[in-house]
């Protein structure tokens, strides 16, 4: 019997803002996170104007905030994120939609560009399985790296085919909100691009 499947981009899908940048502002402060950025413009900028991929400006801003912290010190960031700021951050439409295609038999999973740390709880609490972003360890430590590619674009395709074997789901839905999420939309047979105000 054919199953049915639905994939879910996380920031701005299902949030309201780059988890990203909430997380760092959660976890260094405001000003830091400010001051950091500023530092750390031209690498942005130089991504904006596509000089430079996607993974290398997000693992500058990572190592300059990032670098060299424990994972059980990071870890605890993480999960204190998940439970203070991401239940405010949701969109209600994307959580109706979640719990309605599950009560159909749908299986959930949420394919992120965020690091997987402070996703993986709050996907767990509503039964979604999970593809993120994953950092790069060295000792114990973060390096400040993305271990692999960042979960990003066609990345996204290649671990969710290296996951799920899609000829197996009859019924494929995927939402995205950006130029990053339409190759996973083009796996859907129900795609939706920006579907929650």
């Amino acid at each position: 019997m054919k199953k049915g499947i639905a994939f879910f981009d996380f920031d701005g899908t299902i949030t309201t803002k780059d988890t990203l940048l909430e997380f760092i502002k959660y976890s260094r402060g405001a000003l830091p996170f400010y001051a950091g950025f500023l530092l750390k413009s031209p690498y942005l900028i130089a991504y904006k104007l596509k000089l430079i991929p996607n993974q290398t400006a997000k693992e500058k801003v990572l190592a300059y905030f990032f670098k060299g912290m424990a994972l059980d010190e990071f870890q605890l960031k993480c999960d204190g994120f998940a439970n203070e700021i991401i239940p405010g951050l949701l969109r209600q439409g994307a959580l109706g939609e979640i719990r309605e295609l599950q009560q159909k038999g749908i299986d959930v999973v949420i394919v992120s560009a965020s690091p997987e740390n402070w996703i993986r709880q709050w996907a767990s609490s509503i039964n979604a399985s999970l593809i993120a972003t994953r950092l790069e360890l060295k000792n114990g430590q973060l390096t400040g790296n993305i271990l692999d590619k960042n979960c990003h674009g066609e990345e996204k395709v290649r671990r969710i085919r290296e996951t799920y074997p899609l000829s197996e789901y009859e019924n494929i839905y995927a939402y995205g909100d950006s130029s990053g999420d339409k190759p996973m939309l083009s796996l859907a047979k129900y795609p939706h691009y920006k579907p929650f105000r």
